[in-house]
Protein backbone atom coordinates (compact mmCIF):
# COMPACT_ATOMS: atom_id res chain seq x y z
CA UNK A 1 0.00 0.00 0.00
CA UNK A 2 1.44 3.69 -1.07
CA UNK A 3 0.99 6.04 1.35
CA UNK A 4 1.91 10.08 1.30
CA UNK A 5 5.13 11.03 2.29
CA UNK A 6 5.27 13.00 5.45
CA UNK A 7 6.51 11.64 8.96
CA UNK A 8 8.13 13.78 11.02
CA UNK A 9 12.28 14.11 10.70
CA UNK A 10 13.85 12.51 13.61
CA UNK A 11 10.90 10.29 15.21
CA UNK A 12 11.42 6.99 15.27
CA UNK A 13 9.46 3.94 14.92
CA UNK A 14 10.83 0.61 14.30
CA UNK A 15 7.86 -0.05 12.26
CA UNK A 16 6.46 0.91 9.20
CA UNK A 17 7.55 3.06 6.86
CA UNK A 18 3.83 5.40 5.83
CA UNK A 19 6.16 7.08 3.24
CA UNK A 20 8.33 6.29 0.29
CA UNK A 21 11.01 8.27 -1.52
CA UNK A 22 11.02 8.18 -5.41
CA UNK A 23 14.20 5.97 -5.15
CA UNK A 24 12.18 3.13 -3.28
CA UNK A 25 14.12 4.04 -0.07
CA UNK A 26 12.61 3.87 3.59
CA UNK A 27 11.86 7.43 5.28
CA UNK A 28 11.59 8.08 8.94
CA UNK A 29 13.30 4.10 10.35
CA UNK A 30 15.03 4.50 13.44
CA UNK A 31 16.36 1.30 15.50
CA UNK A 32 15.74 0.61 19.17
CA UNK A 33 19.41 -0.81 20.56
CA UNK A 34 19.67 -4.18 21.61
CA UNK A 35 19.80 -4.08 24.99
CA UNK A 36 16.42 -1.88 25.35
CA UNK A 37 14.97 -4.63 23.29
CA UNK A 38 16.59 -7.14 25.65
CA UNK A 39 15.19 -5.20 28.58
CA UNK A 40 11.66 -5.16 27.12
CA UNK A 41 11.53 -8.78 26.61
CA UNK A 42 12.38 -9.30 29.65
CA UNK A 43 9.94 -6.99 31.43
CA UNK A 44 7.45 -8.68 29.14
CA UNK A 45 8.25 -12.03 30.56
CA UNK A 46 9.59 -13.29 27.44
CA UNK A 47 12.83 -14.90 28.67
CA UNK A 48 14.09 -18.05 27.82
CA UNK A 49 14.20 -19.84 31.40
CA UNK A 50 10.41 -19.80 30.89
CA UNK A 51 7.75 -22.11 28.66
CA UNK A 52 8.08 -19.75 25.47
CA UNK A 53 7.20 -22.54 23.42
CA UNK A 54 3.65 -22.39 25.34
CA UNK A 55 3.10 -18.60 24.55
CA UNK A 56 2.60 -16.83 21.06
CA UNK A 57 4.58 -13.18 20.64
CA UNK A 58 2.91 -10.10 18.72
CA UNK A 59 4.99 -7.74 16.98
CA UNK A 60 2.78 -5.20 15.28
CA UNK A 61 5.73 -2.96 13.69
CA UNK A 62 8.61 -5.35 13.16
CA UNK A 63 10.72 -3.09 10.50
CA UNK A 64 14.12 -4.87 10.24
CA UNK A 65 13.48 -7.39 13.27
CA UNK A 66 15.35 -5.65 15.98
CA UNK A 67 12.76 -7.20 18.26
CA UNK A 68 12.00 -10.55 16.35
CA UNK A 69 15.94 -11.57 16.18
CA UNK A 70 16.36 -11.36 19.92
CA UNK A 71 13.24 -13.08 20.49
CA UNK A 72 13.71 -16.07 18.13
CA UNK A 73 17.32 -16.69 19.88
CA UNK A 74 15.45 -17.12 23.06
CA UNK A 75 12.48 -18.87 21.73
CA UNK A 76 14.80 -21.59 19.80
CA UNK A 77 16.56 -21.45 23.45
CA UNK A 78 13.72 -22.37 25.17
CA UNK A 79 12.59 -24.98 22.50
CA UNK A 80 16.11 -26.78 22.54
CA UNK A 81 15.81 -26.95 26.61
CA UNK A 82 12.48 -28.24 26.27
CA UNK A 83 12.67 -30.76 23.32
CA UNK A 84 10.25 -29.31 21.21
CA UNK A 85 10.82 -28.87 17.89
CA UNK A 86 10.83 -26.09 15.65
CA UNK A 87 8.08 -27.61 13.45
CA UNK A 88 5.48 -27.21 16.19
CA UNK A 89 6.86 -23.79 16.77
CA UNK A 90 4.49 -22.08 13.91
CA UNK A 91 2.04 -20.40 15.69
CA UNK A 92 4.88 -19.18 18.07
CA UNK A 93 5.08 -15.57 16.51
CA UNK A 94 3.20 -13.05 14.89
CA UNK A 95 5.14 -9.66 12.85
CA UNK A 96 3.35 -7.52 10.35
CA UNK A 97 5.53 -4.63 8.67
CA UNK A 98 4.12 -2.54 5.72
CA UNK A 99 7.00 -2.46 3.72
CA UNK A 100 8.10 -5.61 1.52
CA UNK A 101 11.57 -4.70 1.73
CA UNK A 102 11.46 -4.49 5.59
CA UNK A 103 9.28 -8.08 5.34
CA UNK A 104 12.23 -9.22 3.77
CA UNK A 105 15.38 -8.32 5.31
CA UNK A 106 13.67 -9.38 8.68
CA UNK A 107 12.87 -12.94 7.31
CA UNK A 108 16.01 -13.27 6.08
CA UNK A 109 17.80 -12.03 9.78
CA UNK A 110 15.24 -14.69 11.26
CA UNK A 111 16.52 -17.46 9.04
CA UNK A 112 20.01 -16.88 9.85
CA UNK A 113 19.14 -17.16 13.80
CA UNK A 114 17.35 -20.31 12.99
CA UNK A 115 20.15 -22.12 10.71
CA UNK A 116 22.72 -21.30 13.89
CA UNK A 117 19.67 -23.21 16.01
CA UNK A 118 20.14 -26.39 13.88
CA UNK A 119 16.60 -25.83 11.93
CA UNK A 120 17.26 -27.00 8.38
CA UNK A 121 16.67 -24.28 6.12
CA UNK A 122 13.25 -25.35 3.94
CA UNK A 123 11.41 -25.44 7.42
CA UNK A 124 13.60 -22.48 8.66
CA UNK A 125 12.07 -20.62 5.29
CA UNK A 126 8.64 -21.86 5.95
CA UNK A 127 8.56 -20.78 9.53
CA UNK A 128 9.94 -17.13 8.49
CA UNK A 129 7.13 -16.92 5.89
CA UNK A 130 4.72 -17.69 8.47
CA UNK A 131 5.69 -15.45 10.91
CA UNK A 132 6.19 -12.29 9.09
CA UNK A 133 3.36 -10.68 7.13
CA UNK A 134 3.39 -8.25 4.54
CA UNK A 135 0.30 -5.56 5.36
CA UNK A 136 -0.95 -3.15 7.19
CA UNK A 137 -1.58 -4.46 11.03
CA UNK A 138 -4.08 -1.98 11.95
CA UNK A 139 -5.99 -3.15 9.17
CA UNK A 140 -5.36 -6.79 9.58
CA UNK A 141 -8.46 -9.41 10.55
CA UNK A 142 -8.34 -13.06 11.63
CA UNK A 143 -6.08 -12.03 14.14
CA UNK A 144 -6.36 -14.18 17.59
CA UNK A 145 -4.97 -13.49 20.94
CA UNK A 146 -1.50 -13.39 22.33
CA UNK A 147 0.53 -13.74 25.31
CA UNK A 148 3.15 -10.90 25.15
CA UNK A 149 3.44 -8.23 22.21
CA UNK A 150 6.44 -6.02 22.44
CA UNK A 151 7.85 -3.58 20.17
CA UNK A 152 7.95 0.47 18.79
CA UNK A 153 5.43 1.52 16.90
CA UNK A 154 5.62 4.19 14.21
CA UNK A 155 5.57 7.82 15.22
CA UNK A 156 3.06 9.62 12.27
CA UNK A 157 0.53 12.42 12.83
CA UNK A 158 -2.60 10.97 11.86
CA UNK A 159 -3.36 14.19 9.18
CA UNK A 160 -0.47 13.41 7.40
CA UNK A 161 -2.20 10.60 6.13
CA UNK A 162 -4.64 10.39 3.00
CA UNK A 163 -8.05 11.85 4.17
CA UNK A 164 -9.38 7.85 3.03
CA UNK A 165 -7.36 6.50 5.28
CA UNK A 166 -7.05 8.68 8.00
CA UNK A 167 -10.93 8.66 7.81
CA UNK A 168 -10.73 4.37 8.06
CA UNK A 169 -8.84 4.80 10.81
CA UNK A 170 -10.58 7.11 12.82
CA UNK A 171 -13.89 4.89 12.68
CA UNK A 172 -11.82 1.52 13.51
CA UNK A 173 -10.02 2.99 16.69
CA UNK A 174 -11.88 4.86 19.34
CA UNK A 175 -8.32 6.37 20.66
CA UNK A 176 -7.66 8.15 18.12
CA UNK A 177 -8.77 11.51 19.00
CA UNK A 178 -7.80 15.18 18.01
CA UNK A 179 -4.03 15.47 16.27
CA UNK A 180 -3.26 11.86 17.50
CA UNK A 181 -0.22 10.11 16.85
CA UNK A 182 -0.78 6.70 14.76
CA UNK A 183 1.20 5.13 17.89
CA UNK A 184 -2.38 5.74 19.64
CA UNK A 185 -4.03 3.36 17.29
CA UNK A 186 -1.53 0.50 17.82
CA UNK A 187 -1.68 0.60 21.30
CA UNK A 188 -5.10 -0.09 21.61
CA UNK A 189 -5.56 -2.72 19.18
CA UNK A 190 -2.70 -4.39 20.71
CA UNK A 191 -4.25 -3.98 23.98
CA UNK A 192 -7.57 -5.82 22.87
CA UNK A 193 -5.24 -8.35 21.36
CA UNK A 194 -4.20 -9.57 25.11
CA UNK A 195 -4.63 -13.03 26.48
CA UNK A 196 -6.22 -13.42 29.90
CA UNK A 197 -2.62 -13.16 31.18
CA UNK A 198 -1.00 -11.45 28.20
CA UNK A 199 1.51 -8.47 28.90
CA UNK A 200 2.19 -5.77 26.16
CA UNK A 201 5.78 -4.18 26.28
CA UNK A 202 6.28 -0.41 24.43
CA UNK A 203 8.83 1.45 23.55
CA UNK A 204 7.10 4.85 22.51
CA UNK A 205 7.28 8.58 22.43
CA UNK A 206 5.68 9.83 26.11
CA UNK A 207 3.59 12.74 24.47
CA UNK A 208 0.05 10.33 25.07
CA UNK A 209 0.74 10.01 28.41
CA UNK A 210 0.35 14.02 29.29
CA UNK A 211 -1.71 15.63 26.48
CA UNK A 212 -4.86 15.63 24.84
CA UNK A 213 -5.22 13.35 22.42
CA UNK A 214 -3.76 10.89 24.77
CA UNK A 215 -7.20 11.27 27.01
CA UNK A 216 -9.38 8.14 25.42
CA UNK A 217 -5.74 6.10 25.35
CA UNK A 218 -5.11 6.79 29.11
CA UNK A 219 -9.30 5.97 29.91
CA UNK A 220 -8.85 2.56 27.67
CA UNK A 221 -5.66 1.63 30.12
CA UNK A 222 -6.97 2.65 33.20
CA UNK A 223 -10.60 1.68 32.99
CA UNK A 224 -9.10 -2.16 31.71
CA UNK A 225 -5.92 -3.13 32.16
CA UNK A 226 -2.71 -2.53 34.53
CA UNK A 227 0.34 -0.45 34.36
CA UNK A 228 2.90 -2.58 35.74
CA UNK A 229 6.36 -0.85 34.86
CA UNK A 230 6.43 2.46 33.40
CA UNK A 231 10.34 3.75 32.58
CA UNK A 232 11.13 7.13 31.96
CA UNK A 233 14.12 7.65 29.32
CA UNK A 234 14.75 11.21 29.07
CA UNK A 235 17.96 11.05 30.29
CA UNK A 236 19.00 7.61 28.72
CA UNK A 237 19.75 7.08 24.32
CA UNK A 238 17.47 4.04 23.55
CA UNK A 239 17.45 4.58 20.10
CA UNK A 240 20.46 4.46 17.56
CA UNK A 241 20.32 7.75 15.92
CA UNK A 242 18.75 10.62 17.67
CA UNK A 243 15.02 11.68 17.97
CA UNK A 244 13.37 14.86 19.19
CA UNK A 245 10.61 13.33 20.93
CA UNK A 246 11.37 11.68 24.71
CA UNK A 247 10.53 7.84 24.48
CA UNK A 248 9.26 5.81 27.50
CA UNK A 249 8.85 2.39 28.37
CA UNK A 250 5.69 1.38 29.18
CA UNK A 251 4.41 -2.43 30.52
CA UNK A 252 0.90 -3.13 30.64
CA UNK A 253 -0.95 -6.43 32.00
CA UNK A 254 -5.07 -7.84 30.56
CA UNK A 255 -4.80 -9.34 34.56
CA UNK A 256 -4.69 -7.21 37.21
CA UNK A 257 -2.17 -8.57 39.88
CA UNK A 258 -2.73 -5.17 42.73
CA UNK A 259 0.68 -4.59 42.58
CA UNK A 260 2.16 -1.39 42.78
CA UNK A 261 3.32 0.57 39.76
CA UNK A 262 7.10 0.46 39.18
CA UNK A 263 8.15 4.30 37.98
CA UNK A 264 11.82 3.95 37.09
CA UNK A 265 14.05 6.26 35.20
CA UNK A 266 17.63 5.68 34.05
CA UNK A 267 20.53 7.54 33.20
CA UNK A 268 24.11 6.04 32.89
CA UNK A 269 22.78 2.82 33.67
CA UNK A 270 23.27 -0.32 31.16
CA UNK A 271 19.45 -1.41 30.31
CA UNK A 272 20.45 -5.33 31.32
CA UNK A 273 20.72 -3.44 34.96
CA UNK A 274 17.32 -1.89 34.61
CA UNK A 275 16.54 -5.15 34.12
CA UNK A 276 18.28 -6.77 37.35
CA UNK A 277 16.77 -3.99 39.57
CA UNK A 278 12.97 -4.77 38.10
CA UNK A 279 13.06 -8.22 38.09
CA UNK A 280 15.25 -8.94 41.36
CA UNK A 281 12.52 -10.48 43.89
CA UNK A 282 12.79 -6.95 46.47
CA UNK A 283 13.14 -4.83 43.21
CA UNK A 284 16.10 -2.76 44.95
CA UNK A 285 17.29 -0.56 42.86
CA UNK A 286 20.28 0.71 45.29
CA UNK A 287 22.81 -1.91 44.07
CA UNK A 288 22.78 -0.11 40.56
CA UNK A 289 24.26 3.43 40.29
CA UNK A 290 22.37 5.94 37.77
CA UNK A 291 19.13 4.10 38.38
CA UNK A 292 15.80 5.44 40.25
CA UNK A 293 12.68 3.11 40.88
CA UNK A 294 9.43 5.00 42.62
CA UNK A 295 6.49 2.66 43.73
CA UNK A 296 2.86 4.21 43.00
CA UNK A 297 0.62 2.23 45.42
CA UNK A 298 -2.40 3.85 43.15
CA UNK A 299 -2.21 4.73 39.52
CA UNK A 300 -4.14 7.46 37.62
CA UNK A 301 -7.79 7.35 36.88
CA UNK A 302 -9.87 7.80 34.18
CA UNK A 303 -8.27 10.12 31.46
CA UNK A 304 -6.37 12.21 33.45
CA UNK A 305 -2.33 13.01 32.56
CA UNK A 306 0.18 10.90 34.09
CA UNK A 307 2.33 13.02 35.89
CA UNK A 308 5.21 11.25 35.72
CA UNK A 309 7.45 12.59 38.88
CA UNK A 310 8.95 12.00 42.40
CA UNK A 311 5.96 11.22 45.83
CA UNK A 312 7.02 14.87 46.52
CA UNK A 313 6.49 16.56 43.48
CA UNK A 314 3.44 14.94 42.83
CA UNK A 315 1.89 15.52 46.94
CA UNK A 316 3.25 19.68 46.20
CA UNK A 317 1.23 19.57 43.03
CA UNK A 318 -1.79 17.80 43.88
CA UNK A 319 -2.20 20.70 46.72
CA UNK A 320 -1.70 23.63 44.81
CA UNK A 321 -4.64 21.91 42.56
CA UNK A 322 -6.57 22.04 45.55
CA UNK A 323 -5.91 25.33 46.95
CA UNK A 324 -6.12 27.57 43.94
CA UNK A 325 -8.29 27.67 40.75
CA UNK A 326 -7.60 27.33 37.07
CA UNK A 327 -5.74 30.17 35.24
CA UNK A 328 -9.24 30.15 33.20
CA UNK A 329 -11.32 29.65 36.04
CA UNK A 330 -14.82 31.94 35.72
CA UNK A 331 -13.55 33.50 32.41
CA UNK A 332 -10.83 35.71 34.22
CA UNK A 333 -8.39 35.02 32.00
CA UNK A 334 -8.72 33.50 28.61
CA UNK A 335 -5.55 31.17 26.91
CA UNK A 336 -5.60 31.26 23.04
CA UNK A 337 -2.32 30.47 20.07
CA UNK A 338 -2.48 33.01 17.39
CA UNK A 339 -2.91 32.99 13.79
CA UNK A 340 -2.01 30.29 11.46
CA UNK A 341 -1.86 31.15 7.54
CA UNK A 342 -1.06 28.21 5.94
CA UNK A 343 1.87 29.79 3.79
CA UNK A 344 3.56 32.48 6.12
CA UNK A 345 5.73 32.99 3.49
CA UNK A 346 2.97 35.00 1.31
CA UNK A 347 0.76 36.07 4.14
CA UNK A 348 3.54 37.33 5.88
CA UNK A 349 4.63 40.79 4.34
CA UNK A 350 6.99 43.42 5.03
CA UNK A 351 5.99 47.13 5.58
CA UNK A 352 5.76 49.31 2.14
CA UNK A 353 4.26 46.09 0.40
CA UNK A 354 1.26 47.29 -2.28
CA UNK A 355 -1.57 46.01 -0.43
CA UNK A 356 -4.29 48.42 0.76
CA UNK A 357 -3.50 49.30 4.38
CA UNK A 358 -6.84 48.56 5.95
CA UNK A 359 -6.04 44.96 4.67
CA UNK A 360 -2.32 44.73 6.55
CA UNK A 361 -2.29 44.12 10.02
CA UNK A 362 0.92 44.37 12.68
CA UNK A 363 2.06 41.09 13.66
CA UNK A 364 4.59 40.14 16.30
CA UNK A 365 6.40 36.39 15.96
CA UNK A 366 8.62 34.63 17.76
CA UNK A 367 12.11 36.38 16.67
CA UNK A 368 10.56 39.52 17.85
CA UNK A 369 11.08 38.84 20.99
CA UNK A 370 14.30 38.92 23.01
CA UNK A 371 15.05 39.38 26.56
CA UNK A 372 11.58 39.73 27.21
CA UNK A 373 10.51 42.74 24.88
CA UNK A 374 9.14 42.82 21.51
CA UNK A 375 11.52 44.63 19.25
CA UNK A 376 11.81 45.86 15.66
CA UNK A 377 8.21 43.88 14.91
CA UNK A 378 7.85 45.62 11.75
CA UNK A 379 6.21 42.56 9.31
CA UNK A 380 1.95 42.35 8.74
CA UNK A 381 -0.19 40.12 8.05
CA UNK A 382 -2.76 39.98 5.18
CA UNK A 383 -6.63 40.03 6.68
CA UNK A 384 -8.04 37.74 3.94
CA UNK A 385 -11.49 38.21 5.83
CA UNK A 386 -13.75 40.92 6.50
CA UNK A 387 -14.80 42.28 10.02
CA UNK A 388 -18.03 40.44 11.15
CA UNK A 389 -18.68 38.39 8.04
CA UNK A 390 -16.94 35.95 5.71
CA UNK A 391 -13.46 36.61 3.61
CA UNK A 392 -12.89 39.50 1.82
CA UNK A 393 -14.17 40.45 -1.93
CA UNK A 394 -11.18 41.27 -3.68
CA UNK A 395 -13.17 43.01 -6.53
CA UNK A 396 -13.05 45.75 -3.55
CA UNK A 397 -9.15 45.74 -3.49
CA UNK A 398 -7.50 45.41 -6.61
CA UNK A 399 -4.16 45.50 -5.27
CA UNK A 400 -4.63 43.31 -3.16
CA UNK A 401 -6.15 40.42 -5.67
CA UNK A 402 -3.21 41.50 -7.84
CA UNK A 403 -0.75 40.48 -5.39
CA UNK A 404 -3.06 36.98 -4.34
CA UNK A 405 -3.50 35.96 -8.10
CA UNK A 406 0.56 36.30 -8.66
CA UNK A 407 0.97 33.32 -5.68
CA UNK A 408 -2.82 31.77 -6.67
CA UNK A 409 -0.96 27.82 -7.60
CA UNK A 410 0.72 27.88 -4.15
CA UNK A 411 -1.93 29.16 -2.42
CA UNK A 412 -4.61 26.76 -3.82
CA UNK A 413 -2.07 23.79 -3.56
CA UNK A 414 -3.34 24.19 0.42
CA UNK A 415 -5.87 21.84 2.19
CA UNK A 416 -7.84 24.94 3.05
CA UNK A 417 -7.99 26.27 -0.35
CA UNK A 418 -8.91 22.63 -1.95
CA UNK A 419 -11.89 22.60 0.94
CA UNK A 420 -13.15 26.04 0.27
CA UNK A 421 -12.15 26.56 -4.02
CA UNK A 422 -13.90 29.99 -3.62
CA UNK A 423 -11.80 31.03 -0.85
CA UNK A 424 -8.62 29.65 -2.07
CA UNK A 425 -7.10 32.74 -1.20
CA UNK A 426 -8.23 33.16 2.74
CA UNK A 427 -5.62 31.99 5.41
CA UNK A 428 -6.30 28.97 7.39
CA UNK A 429 -7.18 31.36 10.45
CA UNK A 430 -9.21 34.29 10.61
CA UNK A 431 -7.47 37.40 11.68
CA UNK A 432 -8.81 39.67 13.81
CA UNK A 433 -7.73 43.19 14.03
CA UNK A 434 -9.68 44.12 17.16
CA UNK A 435 -7.18 41.90 18.87
CA UNK A 436 -3.79 43.89 18.42
CA UNK A 437 -4.95 46.94 20.58
CA UNK A 438 -6.13 44.23 23.38
CA UNK A 439 -2.99 44.31 26.45
CA UNK A 440 -1.98 40.83 25.99
CA UNK A 441 0.81 37.98 27.37
CA UNK A 442 3.11 36.24 24.82
CA UNK A 443 4.20 33.11 25.17
CA UNK A 444 6.15 31.50 23.27
CA UNK A 445 5.82 27.71 22.39
CA UNK A 446 8.67 25.50 22.98
CA UNK A 447 11.03 26.67 25.49
CA UNK A 448 13.71 25.96 28.28
CA UNK A 449 11.32 27.74 30.84
CA UNK A 450 8.25 30.50 30.63
CA UNK A 451 9.08 33.45 28.80
CA UNK A 452 6.04 35.46 29.64
CA UNK A 453 6.30 39.19 27.52
CA UNK A 454 3.77 41.96 27.77
CA UNK A 455 2.29 43.55 24.69
CA UNK A 456 0.59 46.74 25.80
CA UNK A 457 -1.87 46.73 22.25
CA UNK A 458 0.46 47.05 19.50
CA UNK A 459 0.18 43.57 17.69
CA UNK A 460 -1.69 40.33 16.53
CA UNK A 461 -0.03 37.11 17.54
CA UNK A 462 1.82 34.44 15.27
CA UNK A 463 0.72 30.65 15.86
CA UNK A 464 3.92 30.21 17.20
CA UNK A 465 3.04 32.31 19.96
CA UNK A 466 0.14 31.56 22.53
CA UNK A 467 -1.48 34.72 24.65
CA UNK A 468 -3.44 35.65 27.11
CA UNK A 469 -5.83 37.96 27.55
CA UNK A 470 -7.91 39.07 30.78
CA UNK A 471 -10.43 41.54 31.87
CA UNK A 472 -9.80 40.78 35.85
CA UNK A 473 -5.97 40.69 35.94
CA UNK A 474 -3.13 43.55 35.98
CA UNK A 475 -1.48 41.95 33.30
CA UNK A 476 1.32 42.58 34.60
CA UNK A 477 0.86 41.07 37.73
CA UNK A 478 -0.34 37.83 36.10
CA UNK A 479 2.84 38.02 33.89
CA UNK A 480 5.02 38.31 36.90
CA UNK A 481 3.21 35.26 38.51
CA UNK A 482 3.27 33.30 35.20
CA UNK A 483 6.95 33.81 34.85
CA UNK A 484 7.71 32.73 38.27
CA UNK A 485 9.15 29.25 39.27
CA UNK A 486 5.85 27.95 40.89
CA UNK A 487 4.21 28.67 37.08
CA UNK A 488 6.90 26.79 35.56
CA UNK A 489 5.79 23.69 37.98
CA UNK A 490 2.79 23.09 36.82
CA UNK A 491 3.85 23.21 33.21
CA UNK A 492 6.85 21.08 33.87
CA UNK A 493 4.49 18.75 35.04
CA UNK A 494 1.61 18.43 32.55
CA UNK A 495 4.09 19.17 29.58
CA UNK A 496 5.42 17.43 26.96
CA UNK A 497 9.32 17.18 27.29
CA UNK A 498 11.63 17.47 24.11
CA UNK A 499 15.07 16.95 23.68
CA UNK A 500 17.63 19.29 25.39
CA UNK A 501 15.55 19.95 28.43
CA UNK A 502 12.86 22.21 27.01
CA UNK A 503 9.08 22.19 26.98
CA UNK A 504 6.00 22.99 25.18
CA UNK A 505 4.04 25.67 26.37
CA UNK A 506 1.26 24.62 24.49
CA UNK A 507 -2.40 26.01 25.47
CA UNK A 508 -3.75 22.39 27.17
CA UNK A 509 -0.44 22.78 29.49
CA UNK A 510 -0.89 26.60 30.36
CA UNK A 511 -4.88 26.12 30.91
CA UNK A 512 -3.55 23.79 34.12
CA UNK A 513 -1.71 26.63 35.59
CA UNK A 514 -3.65 27.08 39.04
CA UNK A 515 -3.57 31.01 40.04
CA UNK A 516 -4.48 32.92 43.12
CA UNK A 517 -7.89 34.49 42.54
CA UNK A 518 -7.20 38.32 41.30
CA UNK A 519 -8.34 39.82 44.55
CA UNK A 520 -6.53 37.84 46.86
CA UNK A 521 -3.57 39.59 46.59
CA UNK A 522 -2.29 43.01 48.92
CA UNK A 523 -1.66 45.88 46.69
CA UNK A 524 1.74 46.09 48.04
CA UNK A 525 2.26 42.65 46.33
CA UNK A 526 0.93 43.21 43.30
CA UNK A 527 2.76 46.31 43.52
CA UNK A 528 5.93 44.72 43.86
CA UNK A 529 5.34 41.82 41.56
CA UNK A 530 4.94 44.02 38.52
CA UNK A 531 8.28 45.69 39.58
CA UNK A 532 10.41 42.62 39.11
CA UNK A 533 8.18 41.64 36.24
CA UNK A 534 9.32 44.80 34.34
CA UNK A 535 13.03 44.48 35.52
CA UNK A 536 13.00 40.81 34.28
CA UNK A 537 14.10 39.91 38.19
CA UNK A 538 13.19 36.71 38.36
CA UNK A 539 14.92 35.49 41.30
CA UNK A 540 12.84 38.47 42.78
CA UNK A 541 9.63 36.90 40.97
CA UNK A 542 10.19 33.57 42.30
CA UNK A 543 10.32 34.52 46.17
CA UNK A 544 6.78 36.71 45.41
CA UNK A 545 5.15 33.91 43.64
CA UNK A 546 5.78 31.96 46.81
CA UNK A 547 4.39 34.12 48.81
CA UNK A 548 1.24 34.48 46.64
CA UNK A 549 1.24 30.64 46.61
CA UNK A 550 1.30 30.55 50.16
CA UNK A 551 4.26 28.10 50.39
CA UNK A 552 7.28 27.77 52.07
CA UNK A 553 9.15 25.63 49.55
CA UNK A 554 8.92 23.99 46.22
CA UNK A 555 10.73 20.87 45.41
CA UNK A 556 13.24 20.45 43.05
CA UNK A 557 12.77 19.93 39.84
CA UNK A 558 15.37 20.29 36.33
CA UNK A 559 14.33 22.36 33.51
CA UNK A 560 16.63 25.22 31.34
CA UNK A 561 16.21 28.06 32.69
CA UNK A 562 16.35 30.37 29.50
CA UNK A 563 14.11 33.73 31.57
CA UNK A 564 17.76 35.21 32.05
Amino acid sequence: MQLPLGLDPGLPGDAYSYGTRSDGGVHGLVHTKPGIVELILDLAGYQSDRDLTSLRLLEPSCGVGAFLIPAVHRLMAAATRQGVSAKALSESILAFDIDPDHVDATRNAILEVLLLHKVPKKLGKELTSKWVQQGDFLLAGGITSFDVIVGNPPYIRIEQLSPALQAEYRNLFATIYDRADLYVAFIEKSLHLLSRKGVLGFICADRWTLNKYGAPLRELITGNFEVRTYIDLHHASPFESDVIAYPSIFVIGREHLNQPTRVASMTTAKPADMSAALLAKDSSASLFPGISVVRFGTWFTGDEPWVISSPEQLSALRSLEERFPLLEHNETASVRIGVATGNDKVYIVPAGIDIEADRLVPLVMRDDINDGKIRQATRFIINTFEDGSGIVDLANYPRLRKYLNSHELELRQRHVAKKNKAGWFRTIDRVYPDLVSKPKLLIPDIAGANEVVFDEGRFHPHHNLYYITSNSWDLEVLGGLLSSKVALFFVWSYAVKMRGGYLRFQAQYLRRIRVPKPNSLSKKLCTNIRTAFRSRDFKRLDQLAMEAYELTELPEFEFVDTRN
